[in-house]
């Protein structure tokens, strides 16, 4: 394989590997089924109840042994081996539950190995088997030109005093699978209404990053699934358009001043008379513009009061600039 040219290269912008979880029937199958042409690999039984195309994952016994004739690993490699040749029509793989299928792993491994618990297997080859097959099952579907879905339950846990709701799923599972998805989705029925929300994504998702309709109409229904912000670049002026646009001229303050013309309350209008060595503001008290010739007689008659002399006598000072205090009282308890 030759190493790829030293220079950026195109990214996928578009979310498609999604983990969903919350309470059970709160509506997680159901947003599953809306992404386009699915095929679900279910872990309850129910394949044959649904219409979507779907396949039991499941460890196929010997019927008159009861031994696992097939385990659940070499179903779900076989199968993944089928969606990576291609021509399936499939554009959606669900894995409905994930936590079922990490138990159905285990009790794979257990068996074989003859013990009760994973954790018996000696020199910890239990514990490696299980995270080897659960590590290349979520990559192998990490690859495929797909959307891959991972359905997960609900729980809680204690943090101080506050219930907290978490997936079902163990920490360090959840750090695999959450870790290969782009889209951490919570689906929880409040009242008659579904509600999904996303917890966590990989990125901050823009609408006009989603071509595909179909995709876009699904996550539209998810609350916090793209970026408030827009992605889109912001529109810049033409420089040749603002060329073009007339400018206007600037007013100078003289001028300015020629036009403001203020309404006095008793109705006579003061105007900003501009000459060539000051600017003054005057009332036009003439008989002509329909002034009354009162005010100014009025004005002259009572003119306004002088300022008194202030006669305000400063009390004598007790004791001389710089003496000494006299010594305070002693306290007492």
């Amino acid at each position: 394989m030759a190493l790829p040219p030293n220079k950026p290269k195109k990214t996928i912008e578009i979310p498609r590997n999604y983990f969903i979880w919350g309470p059970t029937m709160n509506g997680k199958s159901y947003l599953a089924s809306e992404f386009p042409n699915p095929v679900i690999f279910n872990t309850d039984g129910n394949a044959a109840q649904i219409e979507t195309p779907s396949v039991d994952l499941k460890n196929e016994r010997d019927p008159k042994t009861g031994a696992i004739k097939v385990s659940v690993v070499e179903q779900m490699l076989g199968l993944i081996k089928d969606l990576e040749k291609g021509g399936h029509g499939f554009e959606t793989v669900v894995i409905d539950v994930i936590d079922d299928l990490v138990t159905l792993i285990e009790q794979a491994i257990c068996e074989e190995n003859g013990v009760d618990y994973v954790g018996d297997v000696p020199y910890g080859k239990g514990w490696g088997l299980r995270k080897t097959f659960i590590t290349s099952i979520v990559v192998r579907l990490k690859a495929l030109p797909m959307n891959v879905i991972y359905i997960s339950r609900y729980a809680t846990k204690l943090e101080g005093t506050l219930e907290k709701s978490i997936p079902s799923l163990g920490d360090k599972d959840l750090n695999v699978v959450n870790g290969n998805c782009d889209l951490n989705i919570m689906c929880q029925k409040i009242g008659k209404k579904y509600l999904r929300r996303v917890v966590d994504r990989r990125k901050n998702y823009q609408r006009d990053w989603i071509e595909d309709e179909r995709i876009l109409k699904i996550l539209d229904s998810v609350i916090g699934a793209f970026d408030k912000g827009s992605a889109s670049e912001p529109q810049t002026e033409n420089k040749d358009e603002r060329q073009t646009q007339p400018v206007e001229q600037k007013k100078t303050l003289t001028e300015i001043a020629e036009e403001v013309s203020v309404e006095l309350d008793d109705g006579s209008i003061a105007t900003v008379v501009a000459e060539k060595d000051k600017d003054v503001v005057s009332s036009e008290d003439n008989e002509s513009n329909g002034a009354d010739p009162g005010i100014a007689q009025y004005v002259e008659d009572n003119p306004p009061p002088a300022n008194e002399p202030n006669t305000t006598v400063k009390a004598p000072r007790t004791a001389k600039p710089g003496a000494p205090r006299a010594p305070r009282a002693p306290r007492t308890k």
